[in-house]
C-alpha cells in the first residue's frame, strides 16, 4: 500500500481517504480497483500522445475511482472537481464503460450522462465510442453503438448508456441506476427542474449513484457550489467530494496552476498553455475570472472590467488612410439608441495583419449639454475636434448620418466590402441608405448581440491588441468605450461587453461597432475539429 501525494491528500474535500496498491498483479480485486484493471486491460488511449496504449488513469483519478468504489459504506453521490483539460471526460468515459460492459455492469440496467448542452452532451458519448472502436480486446459482439441516438448497448447484460442534454429532460422514461453530470458547474441556480426531472428518475434503485465531474461554478448560490460546501460542512458518509483548486486568486503563480490541475504531473495537461493564458488574464482583466474559474477551478464573479490601459494604449498608433482606399473598408454599425451615439467604425486590414480603424460617432444636435452633464463626459471638447459629429435636431436622424457616411466614405474612392450591424432599429437605417443612395450593393450582415456570438468579437479583439494589430488612433469615443466596457459572462463562460451601469455614463457603443467591423475584417480560415478538446 502506499500513501496518497499530499496535493491529493488536500483536494479530499469528504469522504474516505483511499490507498494505492499494485493493482496490475494483484489476483484478488476490490470493486474499485476492478473499474482500473478493465481500463488497463480492455480499453486504450484513443487518441494523443499515449493513442493505442492501455488507458491507465492517472493516481488523482484513481484516487477518486477507489474512494467511491471501495468505501465500506454505499456512495450515493461522487463529486470531482478539477480545471479544465485534466481528464475529466476519461474519468466519466471509464466509468460509464465500467457499468454498461465492464466489470460493474448490472443486466438490464440504465446508465445516463447528463449535460447542459447537445454538444456537450455528445462529448462523452463520441468518447466512449471512440474508445470501444478502438480497443481491439473490445469486440463489436460485445456493445452497439448508434450516433444518432447518443446511445451505446452493452449486448451481454442489456445495458444502455445514453448521453442527454437540457432539452431531452422530458423524454426521459426510464430508471437510471447510474447518472453522471457532466460540467454541473454550468448549472447558475441551486435548485434546477433539468436536474429534478433526471433525480425523479433514480427512485427505482437503492444502490444507484450519482457522479458529478465538473470544473467549479462562478457563484456560490450555484448548484454545484452547495453541493460541495454542503459535503464539506456535512461530511456525509455516503458522499465523495475531491476538489482540485488553487489556494487563492494569484493568477501567476506555479503553485496554483499545480494545485488545480493535477494532470501537470502526469504530463497530459500542458504547462505552456496555462502560462499563456495566465499571462493574457494578468494583461487583460476581463480574462481573468475566466482564468481564476477554468485554469484555477476558483469560484469568481462574472462581471469585471475588460481591458488593462496599458494594452489599448499600445495600440495607439494613428490608422492609415491609404490602406482604407486600397484594401477596401468593413463597417461596424451600432445605432444605439437616438438620443446617445451612434457610431459606425470603418475597418481595413493592411498586408501586415493590423486593423486600422476609424469611426465616425454621431449624437444630436439639441441637448448636448445636457446629456454632457448627466454622463460627465466632455463631448463638446469632441465636437470641436471633430471626434463627435453633430447631427442637426433633438435624435439621430439615420437619412442623416447615412448621406454623411456617403459623402465621407463612398465618395471619397473608398469600397465598403460588408456592413455589419446590429439589428436594433436597422430596418429604419436600411430604408434611409436606401432613400440617400449609400451602400446600395453592399452586402449587411446581422451580428447578434448574445454571449456566444461577443465570445468570438472579443477573443478576435483581444488577440490582436495583445499582439500590437490594432491602430485605433487613441480616438477619445473610442478610448471612452474600451475605459468603460465590463465583461460579464453566462454559465458556460461566454462574454459579453456591457456597460457598467444602464442609463447615464460613458458609452461603448464605438467600441462594439469596432469589434464588429474588426471581426468582418479577419480572414476567414476553415475551422478543423480538436479531437484533443474532447478530454475534459
Amino acid at each position: 500500500m502506499a500513501a496518497l501525494p499530499k496535493y491529493i491528500r488536500d483536494a479530499i474535500i469528504c469522504g474516505p481517504v483511499p490507498r494505492i496498491r499494485n493493482w496490475k498483479t494483484a489476483v484478488t480485486l476490490s470493486d474499485g480497483e476492478k473499474v482500473l484493471r478493465f481500463a488497463y486491460d480492455y480499453l486504450v488511449f484513443p487518441e494523443g500522445k499515449m493513442i493505442g496504449k492501455p488507458l491507465e488513469l492517472d493516481i488523482f483519478q484513481q484516487a477518486f475511482i477507489l474512494a467511491v468504489f471501495d468505501s465500506p459504506i454505499h456512495i450515493s453521490k461522487a463529486l470531482l472537481s478539477v480545471a479544465r483539460r485534466n481528464g475529466k471526460t476519461l474519468v466519466m468515459a471509464v466509468i460509464a464503460l465500467a457499468f454498461t460492459i465492464g466489470p460493474h455492469a448490472r443486466r438490464n440496467t440504465s446508465i445516463v450522462s447528463a449535460a447542459m448542452t447537445r454538444k456537450q452532451a455528445g462529448i462523452l458519448y463520441r468518447f466512449m465510442s471512440l474508445i470501444c472502436a478502438m480497443s481491439p480486446r473490445v469486440p463489436d459482439t460485445c456493445y452497439h453503438a448508434t450516433p444518432s441516438t447518443k446511445t451505446l448497448i452493452g449486448l451481454k447484460y442489456n445495458v444502455e448508456y445514453q448521453a442527454i442534454s437540457r432539452d431531452a429532460s422530458s423524454n426521459l422514461g426510464v430508471g437510471i441506476y447510474v447518472l453522471i453530470l457532466d460540467e454541473a458547474g454550468q448549472i447558475e441556480a441551486a435548485n434546477d427542474d433539468f436536474l429534478d426531472a433526471i433525480f425523479s428518475s433514480m427512485g427505482t434503485y437503492d444502490d444507484a449513484r450519482t457522479f458529478t465531474i465538473s470544473t467549479q461554478a462562478a457563484s456560490d448560490a450555484a448548484y454545484l457550489s452547495k453541493e460541495i460546501d454542503n459535503a464539506e460542512m456535512d461530511q456525509p458518509a455516503n458522499v465523495v467530494c475531491h476538489v482540485y483548486a488553487a489556494a487563492n486568486d494569484e493568477i501567476i503563480n506555479p503553485a496554483n496552476w499545480a494545485r488545480a490541475n493535477p494532470a501537470l504531473k502526469a504530463g497530459y495537461r500542458s504547462l505552456v498553455d496555462i502560462k499563456t493564458a495566465a499571462r493574457d488574464a494578468d494583461a487583460i482583466p476581463a480574462k481573468s475570472s475566466g482564468f481564476l474559474n477554468l485554469y484555477l477551478n476558483r469560484r469568481v464573479e462574472r462581471q469585471g472590467r475588460w481591458l488593462a490601459a496599458k494594452i489599448w494604449k499600445e495600440n495607439s498608433e494613428k490608422p492609415d488612410p491609404k490602406v482604407f482606399r486600397d484594401k477596401g473598408v468593413h463597417i461596424g454599425l451600432d445605432l444605439s439608441q437616438r438620443l446617445d451615439i451612434t457610431s459606425a467604425a470603418m475597418v481595413a486590414r493592411s498586408d501586415d495583419g493590423k486593423m486600422h480603424v476609424k469611426c465616425f460617432n454621431f449624437t444630436p444636435a439639441i441637448g448636448l449639454k445636457e446629456r454632457q452633464r448627466r454622463d460627465k463626459v466632455p463631448y463638446d471638447v469632441w465636437v470641436k475636434s471633430g471626434e463627435l459629429i453633430l447631427v442637426p435636431g433633438e435624435t439621430v436622424d439615420y437619412n442623416w448620418v447615412a448621406q454623411y457616411l456617403k459623402i465621407h466614405i463612398e465618395e471619397q474612392g473608398i469600397l465598403i466590402k460588408s456592413i455589419e450591424f446590429d439589428a436594433w432599429k436597422m430596418d429604419i437605417f436600411k430604408v434611409a441608405a436606401k432613400a440617400e443612395g449609400f451602400a446600395q450593393t453592399t452586402e449587411f450582415n446581422e451580428v447578434r448581440q448574445g454571449f456566444k456570438t461577443f465570445t468570438v468579437l472579443i477573443d478576435t479583439v483581444e488577440t490582436l491588441l495583445l499582439q500590437k494589430k490594432i491602430r485605433h488612433g487613441s480616438a477619445p469615443v473610442l478610448n471612452m468605450g474600451a475605459a468603460a466596457a465590463t465583461i460579464i459572462s453566462d454559465p458556460a463562460q461566454n462574454r459579453k461587453i456591457v456597460k457598467p451601469k444602464p442609463g447615464a455614463g460613458p458609452k461603448i457603443d464605438a467600441l462594439v461597432a469596432m469589434m464588429m467591423g474588426v471581426e468582418a475584417a479577419m480572414p476567414k480560415v476553415v475551422q478543423s475539429f480538436d479531437a484533443s478538446a474532447m478530454i475534459g
